[in-house]
């Protein structure tokens, strides 16, 4: 059976994590399946928003190190560079966005796929560990370029240094999650959230987000003289066009993103 389940609704992708009986936990077959479900998304022009998501009671209890360790010791990366990169640091990245929802445990990779996400959801009964330090080793996906410009220096070290378990109220409080949900919610929440961001103009969406990844990667400085630049372009566009109909009507635009 496959490890990484692909559906799609709308304009909206499903991608869930599918190993339940090893808690989700990464070996080859997944992280190639995985990237494999990020470039399906990435190249069809339909889907406008992806959501993240995990069957059974854990989002991923990490890497199946008994089988990726060695690997990664031996000099192999996560992701292979011809694929869009979950993790968003290799050098094909996506350009459209993620809605993760968080169940159960969410270890190592868990919270660096979280990471790489846009907006993130997690059920009130989800549980957080950034624990390689407690195995002799450092996060090496995304937590240290990340989890301290999301969560403030402070804050990321106090877990990423003691590989303790945070709870999801703590999640929220750090800005690891934007929402707390009961369980049974989750994946309808996260659904409505993703056909949200869908159903705007998916080329502001894309542009947003550039600017936005930008602007971190190289600071704001440097993005600013883009700023007006991105905008003249998305003017130009039909979508745009449709935006100020929408406006003077008086309802909600339908974009094609053209």
């Amino acid at each position: 059976m496959s490890r990484i389940s692909y559906d799609r609704e709308a304009s909206v992708v499903l991608i869930g994590l599918q190993r339940p009986e090893k808690r989700n936990a990464f070996d080859r077959v997944m992280l190639d399946e995985l990237a494999a479900a990020y470039t399906r998304y990435e190249e069809d022009d339909d889907a406008r928003c992806a959501l993240l998501h995990a069957h059974g009671e854990h989002f991923t209890g990490g890497l199946d190190l008994a089988s990726i360790g060695p690997e990664i010791a031996a000099g192999k990366g996560l992701f292979t560079p011809a694929e869009v990169d979950p993790l968003d640091v290799g050098p094909r990245r996506r350009t459209k966005p993620v809605v993760v929802a968080i169940q159960g445990y969410c270890f190592t990779i868990g919270i660096e796929l979280a990471l790489a996400g846009d907006v993130r959801l997690a059920a009130a009964d989800a549980r957080f560990s950034q624990l390689e330090v407690r195995r002799g080793f450092l996060p090496f996906g995304n937590a240290t370029l990340r989890f301290p410009a999301l969560s403030g220096w402070g804050n990321a070290m106090r877990w990423m240094l003691t590989g303790d378990l945070f709870d999801a109220t703590e999640a929220l409080r750090i800005g690891l999650v934007q929402g707390v949900v009961p369980p049974a919610q989750l994946l309808a929440e996260g659904k409505l959230l993703a056909a949200r961001i869908a159903a705007q103009a998916p080329l502001a969406v894309r542009e947003i987000r550039a600017s936005s990844s930008a602007a971190l990667a190289g600071g704001a400085e440097a993005e600013a003289s883009r700023l007006y630049p991105r905008a003249r372009a998305l003017m130009a566009t039909e979508d745009a066009e449709e935006g100020m109909r929408a406006f003077v009507e008086r309802r909600d635009g339908v974009f094609r993103g053209r």
